[in-house]
C-alpha cells in the first residue's frame, strides 16, 4: 500500500532549507503531496505578502524531483485537508513542537491513523531572514 506523504509551506524565495523538507520527506514516504500556501492565506494570516506570486512559487515546487503533487492550500484546516488528500504522514518544521495547536493536531490525526514528523529547522537561511536582507538594501538604494 502506498504511503502517502503530506507537507505545506508558503514556498516564497525557494532556497535549500524548503530542498531539504522535500528531500527527507520524500524517503518517508512514497507519494508526497505539498500543499503551497495562497498569497491571500499568506496576508491574512502572517500579515506577509509572498514576494514571488502563488503560480511560480506552484511551478517552482512542481519541478522538484521529490515532489509528487502540488496543491494550493487555500486555509491551514490540516483535518480538512486530511478529508481530501487522505495523507499517512504530515511533516512540519520543529519549531512547530510541542505548541498547544501542533499537541492537538497529534491528537486528532492519531485518532485518523496519521503521523507527525517534525524536521529541524533550517537556522542559516530563511524566507525571513531573506526578506530582511532585501528590504535592507532596498531602503538603502
Amino acid at each position: 500500500m502506498k504511503k502517502i506523504g503530506y507537507t505545506t509551506g508558503v514556498f516564497d524565495m525557494f532556497h535549500v532549507g524548503h530542498l531539504n523538507i522535500f528531500r527527507r520527506a520524500k524517503l518517508e514516504c512514497d507519494y508526497l503531496v505539498v500543499g503551497v500556501t495562497t498569497d491571500e492565506l499568506s496576508i491574512k494570516t502572517k500579515n506577509k505578502k509572498p514576494i514571488i506570486p502563488l503560480n511560480e512559487r506552484i511551478e517552482i515546487v512542481n519541478a522538484i524531483k521529490f515532489v509528487d503533487e502540488v496543491v494550493t492550500q487555500e486555509d491551514y484546516d490540516k483535518m480538512k485537508a486530511w478529508n481530501t488528500i487522505k495523507f499517512d504522514i504530515m511533516f512540519v518544521g520543529d519549531d512547530w513542537k510541542k505548541t498547544e495547536k501542533w499537541n492537538n493536531l497529534e491528537q486528532k490525526f492519531s485518532e485518523v491513523g496519521v503521523e507527525i514528523m517534525y524536521f529541524p529547522y533550517t537556522t542559516n537561511t530563511s524566507s525571513t531572514i531573506l526578506r530582511q536582507v532585501l528590504t535592507s538594501i532596498h531602503d538603502v538604494i
